[in-house]
């Protein structure tokens, strides 16, 4: 071969496409878009994995939030309900107080002081339930309630009716509705 064939030859593979070069490029693209496939699939994958979170999130914060209302309500509900309760009990405590000095003012003594004295205590300690709103639960004359009083005896009399109250043995009080000690009570006629 002549020197001017042999350059003609080595040009004319030097012009021919290299064929290794020729997969890479047309295996270039798809590998680029099977990535960025795979990039987007995973993106959507932590996408949704952290909107399941969030929503998670979201019902744990809504449940808390409903759990705090109803103890809140609770609360105020225990509060209201102990307040009256409370009240009460305290009431109930200083009663027997009450009926010592009712007792001590009903005793005759010649000592006028001493009387002046308890009657003075006495009508202190009925304003104070009175402030408290406390009422007496004193129904001589009146029908019966089992409501209201404890029969502890009967009598017979003419002249009251029949389950009428004829006698108070010891007061009862209330405050509103609620009865803080029931009147001891004979009761006359009872059948």
């Amino acid at each position: 071969m002549k020197n001017d064939d042999k350059k003609t030859l080595d040009q004319n593979e030097s012009n021919k496409p290299d064929e290794s070069e020729k997969p890479q490029s047309e295996s270039a693209p798809d590998k680029d878009t099977a990535e960025e496939k795979d990039e987007l699939t995973m993106l959507k994958e932590e996408n949704e994995a952290i909107i399941k979170e969030l929503d998670e999130y979201k019902d744990k914060y809504l449940r808390l939030l409903a759990e705090y209302d109803n103890y809140r309500k609770r609360a105020a509900k225990e509060k209201a309900e102990i307040y009256p309760e409370a009240t009460a009990r305290t009431i109930e405590a200083f009663l027997p107080l009450a009926d010592n000095f009712e007792r001590a003012a009903a005793v005759e003594t010649s000592d006028e002081k001493f009387k002046s004295g308890i009657m003075m205590i006495y009508s202190q300690l009925v304003e104070v339930l009175k402030t408290l709103d406390v009422e007496t639960i004193d129904r001589v004359g009146e029908e019966f309630d089992p409501n209201l009083e404890n029969a502890v005896s009967t009598v017979t009399d003419e002249k009251l009716g029949q389950n009428v109250v004829a006698q108070v043995y010891q007061k009862g009080y209330k405050r509103g509705d609620k009865i803080i000690r029931h009147a001891m009570v004979s009761v006359a006629n009872c059948g």
